[in-house]
């Protein structure tokens, strides 16, 4: 089960976003910025954050899965690519990553997701959902 159970459509606003969670916890980060605690995707137990465009006054522009925490690496990166190909079926594209992590890329409808991993000041695991314009 989704926590928390809300639908969130593209092409929001962002007092739309802040009025669906009302009872629920939302953290405005910056302008053009949200993050939530879930679990979505039959299980899996992440941060969700909310990137708005343009940044002032925007919609929805896309969704950022990640984790606060610094746990193992490829059990993180595993965790993820198992509960998005339950949700959405084999990646269309797989291409050489970062530090021996492959990424993986689908594309449903204008919708493209994106998972890998990226070395900028460490490792960070990136599983972004974007919808294309």
């Amino acid at each position: 089960m989704d926590t928390p159970d809300i639908f969130i459509p593209w092409e929001i606003d962002e007092k739309t976003l802040a009025d669906l969670f009302n009872g629920h916890s939302l953290r405005h980060v910056t302008a053009g910025y949200y993050t939530t605690s879930c679990t979505s995707l039959n299980g899996l137990n992440c941060m969700l954050g909310f990137h708005f465009n343009p940044r002032q006054d925007g919609t929805l522009a896309g969704l950022e899965f990640f984790r606060a925490d610094n746990i193992d690496r490829q059990k993180s990166f595993d965790d993820f690519q198992h509960h998005f190909e339950t949700a959405f079926g084999p990646a269309q594209n797989i291409t050489k990553g970062d530090e021996g992590f492959d990424q993986f890329e689908w594309m449903i409808d204008d919708v493209q997701i994106i998972h890998y991993m990226f070395d900028r000041f460490g490792l960070e695991e990136h599983m972004i959902i974007k919808k294309s314009k």
